[in-house]
């Protein structure tokens, strides 16, 4: 009876299923408010060693993940699937489905506007910034390779004395939108040289103020700095402040892989700014206290566009970086 017993449960555990994908929040079934956090993480996928995970809402696109991750996903309001998957070492596959209601009262309207693969674009630009100590010259193109989408955009920066290029483009004007998430991936091919890495977005309001919403990786302080105005619209000063958020400087991401970058911030009628989060490769951190007046009085007519910056240090030297699925979500 006993050798009967071990034989059926040798049965039982080999046809077990192996994979172990802990979806930490949301819960199955639950009613959220969008954006939510999605927080995720495995060690195994069938019987074999996970190696990435990813995400997926209803029948929209997959995003690839480490094996512990955080993501802020947005949602219109009603019913969805998450679907939240693995992948092993030895080809392995596994998906565990979430059904989620996204609430009304959340305040999020129905139609989030997104403005996707703004990477492809025709209209950028580029120019050193005058406010960098030093020279820089720089270019810009498509590429398939390195991409994930297969559209890549390659930011190519010269420099001298620490000069800085910003890459721009306008991509939707929209002077009624208070809630932003810019959502993008970014490569570095060789990082050594680079002390700040910028994703700013401006809007001009209908009172023809410009807000900045402007957000970098300090390679100084190793801190999230976000922009806002020390001075007034008319007579302003541009600032950038150190959030309590810690950011591994540039020059160490690791060079030749994808980096995740998504940021979140609203604005009130007056240009106030509150920088909510960041989630960089997977981890999640809230910015604490980080409100204030970034409205600027520059003349300029209706837009939102991009801005895209690569710092250097150092005497001299260059920095390569390739941006895909560079999307902003707006509400």
């Amino acid at each position: 009876m006993k050798t009967l017993f071990c034989t059926l449960l040798a049965l039982v555990s080999s046809v077990a299923p192996a994979f172990a994908i802990t979806v930490t929040t949301p819960s199955n079934g639950v009613t959220v408010v969008s954006p939510f956090y999605l927080q995720a993480s495995t060690t195994s996928c069938g019987s074999q060693t996970a190696v990435s995970m990813g995400y997926s809402l209803d029948y929209g696109a997959t995003t690839i993940e480490p094996t512990s991750f955080d993501a802020m996903i947005l949602a219109g309001d009603g019913q969805h699937t998450l679907h939240v998957k693995c992948w092993g070492d030895s080809g392995a596959a596994d998906v565990t489905d979430l059904n989620i209601t996204v609430s009304p009262s959340s305040g999020a309207p129905p139609d989030i506007t997104l403005v996707d693969s703004i990477q492809t674009l025709s209209g950028w630009a580029w120019n050193q910034d005058g406010g960098s100590s030093g020279t820089a010259t720089g270019s810009s193109q498509m590429v398939t390779s390195p991409s994930l989408s297969g559209q890549a955009r390659v930011y190519s920066m010269s420099f001298r004395n620490s000069g800085s290029e910003i890459y721009h483009t306008t991509f939707a004007a929209d002077t009624a939108a208070t809630h932003f998430i810019y959502d993008a991936q970014v490569w570095l091919a060789d990082p050594s040289s680079l002390a700040n890495i910028e994703m700013d977005m401006n809007q001009v309001l209908a009172n023809g103020n410009t807000v900045i919403y402007g957000v970098q990786c300090d390679g100084y302080t190793g801190t999230w700095d976000y922009t806002l105005n020390a001075g007034t619209p008319a007579s302003p000063v541009d600032t950038w402040v150190h959030s309590n958020v810690p950011c591994p400087v540039p020059r160490t991401w690791k060079a030749s892989t994808w980096h995740h970058i998504q940021l979140s911030y609203f604005r009130d009628s007056a240009g106030n700014v509150t920088y909510q989060s960041v989630v960089l490769d997977g981890k999640a951190s809230d910015f604490v206290g980080a409100t204030g007046n970034s409205a600027f009085t520059l003349g300029w007519a209706s837009t939102l566009l991009t801005n895209f910056q690569l710092d250097g240090m150092g005497n001299k030297g260059s920095v390569t970086a390739y941006v895909d699925n560079l999307n902003v979500y707006r509400w």
